[in-house]
């Protein structure tokens, strides 16, 4: 059963981005041992002017960014989940949603390739969906510590 699901709007298909989205879920659920949760992800690949619509909608925020994420579970509940092995069914994670021209923007501005950039942001996108998040600077270290974590694992270096 895939983790994941992968959605193109206004957006042309690239499957070498299936592939990165494929390495990276693979590692990130295996290392918070999700890998036989039935847990899935929606990752919707779009423009900027979709996700500043999406931005707005959802956080009063009129403006493009780099990604969004829609966790469906409060990080208690879904700590409460796993730890009871609690999955007996499908059941969505979360969704994520990456503006691809803001990750080749991001890629050039900070020197690295464009799969360091888009894996970072499918990596940071699944942490928020795990519950984490980066207001409180003690938060912030850990999720970063996470995200560099699997990433280095991967070999997906700046």
């Amino acid at each position: 059963m895939e983790t994941y699901e992968i959605i193109y709007k206004d957006i042309e298909e690239v499957k070498s981005w299936e592939d990165i989205v494929k390495k990276v879920f693979e590692e990130c659920f295996k290392e918070e041992g999700l890998q036989d949760s039935k847990l899935y992800i929606t990752v919707t690949f779009t423009n900027p002017e979709n996700i500043q619509s999406i931005n707005k909608e959802y956080r009063n925020i009129d403006r493009p960014t780099d990604v969004l994420s829609f966790p469906m579970f409060e990080k208690e509940e879904l700590d409460k989940k796993i730890l009871e092995n609690d999955f007996s069914y499908q059941d969505i994670l979360g969704d994520i949603v990456i503006s691809i021209p803001k990750v080749e923007e991001q890629a050039k501005e900070y020197g690295h390739s464009f799969e360091r950039e888009l894996s970072y942001m499918l990596v940071h996108g699944f942490y928020h969906l795990m519950g984490y998040d980066h207001m409180e600077e003690e938060d912030k270290k850990e999720m970063r510590t996470k995200e560099e974590k699997i990433l280095k694992t991967l070999n997906i270096l700046r």
